[in-house]
């Protein structure tokens, strides 16, 4: 591994904060704001994949921006596992920019720059976290997120959204200050904050009960990952814009959850001392948890959203199982399924986005026959429903071979049956709806009637881009070689 000093990763900070400045100032100018708001989400990857080629020769750019105090400082790196990250993120923000044009233009929304501006201070956070060389420069930018987020869950300014946006904070920001105290121990400890692959701690283990300070990052990170059972503002927080709801479930907000746990696992206790502690025990059974008891949860849900919050847990489960199992393979299929999740949830949340446009539909009762009148659309939510249950040739099938591989590299055949009867779980929750558009008749949709094409062309580009990731795992974005790169690093040393 090689750092050098580069600009890219604060650029990929600022670019999106000088969009949320231009959309604010040009608030009375839709036109202008809007054309910020594409301009900015393409800079900002733009800007990101740059640097992919560095991270993939193990260069990592660098930028270091003033000491805070001895051994602390606020810097930016990005390496291989933070490239994952951000590559993900901001390419889905071009495609999340595009249909909130549509989205916020066809419903007629009010306070639309508020929206757009905060959605790229959302976007400047996930980069700051994807790129934090260390624990403070993470919790900073892991708090900037919670904040940013706020409004979005509000926008409708309603009771239910106020009441929604009051329990996001109160777990969120709780989860944040559990964080920063778990933060201040290791420095503790320490008297070290950077991370490491393989991590730092080690060297203190002896000296202090380490169980403790897990626990308190497992609920400071929990909260966001929506770990049962610390989930349920998530569910509730889908009173939002369908746009935002792709950036809480696919984007920014609990990926940062669970990409803080990959940081935590993996560069700072490291795997030798998360074993030795019992750590991993833990994570694995309450990861298992939240895999089985959201799936039945899901298939309760009636409203569109919310059975698709469900689902989202179950998946953030899926990563969470395979960095608490320490093995090779399981890593890879967790750090992979950061990015093919991203790619099809935000499919399935673009789907319900547009039909609410169209029809004004929200549950899944109304959807009988829909596949007639919106046949791409619901084509697109067949075809990354295959995924999330895990079946090729969609990307979700090559997450789950390497969770599966995983699991068996280190004997815990138990979780191997977790996630094959998970798979029949999600198609319990996701088939249905597919069977009630395409095989279910109904008077109330007789004809083709599509969305508008800036509803329509960011899902088609989304569900095709998990088709290309399931055919070609290692192509444009190399998450597989990154992954294993990341692997490779953490785990070197570890007989598992």
């Amino acid at each position: 591994m090689e750092a050098y000093f580069s600009s890219k990763p604060l650029i990929a900070v600022l670019v999106p904060l000088l969009a949320a400045v231009l959309i604010m100032l040009s608030g009375r100018r839709p036109n202008i704001r809007e054309l910020w708001t594409i301009l900015g989400s393409v800079a900002m990857f733009g800007v990101v994949f740059s640097m992919l080629p560095d991270v993939l020769g193990s260069k990592y750019p660098e930028s270091v921006l003033f000491a805070v105090s001895p051994g602390i400082s606020l810097a930016l790196r990005a390496d291989t596992a933070g490239i994952i990250f951000g590559l993900s993120a901001s390419a889905l923000w071009i495609v999340t920019s595009i249909f909130s044009i549509g989205y916020m233009r066809s419903l007629f929304e009010k306070k639309q720059t508020r929206y757009y501006a905060c959605f790229a201070v959302c976007l400047s956070s996930a980069m700051g976290i994807a790129f934090a060389a260390n624990l403070l420069t993470f919790v900073i930018f892991y708090e900037m997120l919670t904040i940013a987020t706020y409004p979005l869950v509000i926008h409708k300014e309603s009771p239910e959204a106020i009441q929604a946006g009051r329990k996001y904070l109160a777990y969120l920001l709780t989860g944040g200050v559990v964080l920063i105290i778990a933060t201040a121990l290791t420095y503790k400890y320490t008297g070290a904050l950077d991370f490491s692959p393989g991590g730092f701690l080690n060297g203190v283990a002896g000296q202090y009960n380490l169980l403790p300070l897990f626990v308190l990052f497992l609920i400071g990170l929990g909260m966001k990952a929506a770990l049962i059972p610390l989930h349920s503002w998530l569910p509730t927080a889908m009173i939002a814009p369908t746009p935002v709801s792709a950036l809480l479930h696919a984007v920014a907000v609990v990926k940062a959850g669970v990409f803080g746990f990959v940081r935590v696992i993996g560069f700072v206790f490291g795997p030798t001392l998360f074993h030795e502690i019992g750590a991993g025990s833990v994570l694995a059974i309450m990861a298992s948890i939240t895999i089985v008891v959201s799936s039945l949860l899901a298939m309760y849900q009636h409203n569109l959203k919310r059975r698709l919050a469900y689902s989202t847990v179950v998946h953030l489960g899926y990563i969470l199982l395979g960095i608490a199992l320490l093995s090779p393979g399981a890593w890879v299929g967790g750090l992979v399924h950061i990015a093919n999740h991203a790619a099809m949830k935000i499919t399935l949340f673009f789907c319900a986005g547009a039909i609410y446009v169209k029809t004004h539909c929200e549950n899944i009762d109304d959807l009988d026959g829909i596949g007639k009148q919106m046949p791409i659309t619901m084509g697109a939510f067949a075809l990354v429903s295959i995924g999330l249950v895990g079946m090729p040739p969609v990307n979700g099938f090559i997450s789950k071979w390497f969770l599966g591989q995983g699991t068996l590299a280190v004997e815990q055949g138990i979780y191997l049956v977790i996630l094959l009867l998970s798979g029949l779980l999600n198609a319990g929750y996701l088939f249905p709806i597919v069977r009630r558009a395409f095989f279910v008749q109904s008077s109330k949709y007789t004809k083709f009637a599509e969305t508008s094409t800036l509803l329509l062309a960011p899902l088609v580009l989304t569900a095709l881009g998990s088709l290309f990731l399931g055919l070609v795992p290692n192509g444009i974005f190399h998450f597989y070689s990154l992954a294993s790169n990341v692997a490779t690093s953490v785990l070197a040393g570890v007989g598992r």
